[in-house]
């Protein structure tokens, strides 16, 4: 009976392990029409998580991350 609750939380700690840092490449520079975009990429096949931390002024966040998931792919 206390196996359940004793494996449960070895599952829990070995996923609370697991975080998207563990994964992150060294930032990444994309030129674009409106600038450079610093992109956060992850290792291959957690492109989902790939990100921009920093773009050009007037480019929306959300655009700037599809550029960083595209050279995510692209570096598959």
């Amino acid at each position: 009976m206390i196996r359940k609750p004793v494996f449960a939380l070895i599952a829990i700690a070995a996923l609370a392990a697991c975080t998207p840092r563990n994964f992150e490449s060294p930032p990444v520079m994309v030129d674009t029409p409106q600038g450079p975009v610093t992109c956060q990429l992850y290792t291959s096949g957690l492109t989902d998580w790939d990100r921009a931390t920093d773009s050009p002024a007037g480019m929306s966040m959300a655009e700037a991350d599809a550029y960083c998931k595209r050279e995510g792919v692209a570096r598959q």
